[in-house]
């Protein structure tokens, strides 16, 4: 059985642009990573309606690069609650630029806090 990614729009979605890149024409892992954050923090800011900046991350993998010109997809999901705290997991794919292939190229979870504006 092939992997697919989640059957839902994604959470985040976005072209990989040269100046997201390195010298070798792959996406910055630090890019990547900051995608994956926005779109934990955008349900994580949704679900408590406050500001949720990212006090912790864990268990972060990237699979595979990323190319210029591929579109990257962003998908967020609660995977724990504390009282002031949410738990969101993340996994980001790409969909090749020349076709319909896709793949999982990282995931990860991040711990956001709801605070008072």
């Amino acid at each position: 059985m092939t992997e697919a990614p989640p059957d839902r729009a994604p959470d985040i979605r976005v072209t990989v642009m040269a100046a997201d890149a390195n010298p070798y024409g792959t996406a910055f892992v630090g890019w990547l990573f900051g995608q994956m954050a926005l779109a934990g923090g955008s349900l994580a800011s949704r679900l408590t309606g406050k500001r949720a900046p990212v006090v912790a991350a864990d268990g972060f993998k990237f699979l595979a690069p990323v190319d210029v010109g591929d579109e990257l997809s962003v998908w967020a999901e609660v995977a724990g609650e504390g009282k002031t705290s949410l738990t969101i997991a993340t996994q980001a794919w790409k969909r090749d630029r020349h076709g319909e292939s896709v793949a999982r190229v990282a995931e990860g979870q991040f711990v956001f806090v709801g605070v008072d504006q």
